[in-house]
């Protein structure tokens, strides 16, 4: 269950077990029922798949996050 923002396909993830980070990559699939989406928003259920990883266990948290450059300004 997705429990906080949104989950966007190609967006980068991580796999955290007792809060450590043990793997990082992409998600392979994103599917809502048994239809592939795009994205899943806080409060709905998703089916995941990732990546050239195949070692997920129960508790494991799945971290997706955005990855926004900021152009600097000189002050």
């Amino acid at each position: 269950m997705v429990t906080e923002g949104t989950i966007k396909r190609h967006n980068p993830i991580r796999v955290l077990r007792d809060n450590v980070v043990i793997y990082e990559g992409e998600l392979e699939s994103l599917r809502r029922f048994k239809d592939d989406v795009n994205e899943v928003r806080n409060g709905m259920e998703c089916g995941i798949g990732v990546k050239n990883y195949n070692d997920v266990r129960v508790g494991d948290m799945i971290e997706v996050f955005e990855i926004i450059e900021i152009q600097r300004t000189i002050a």
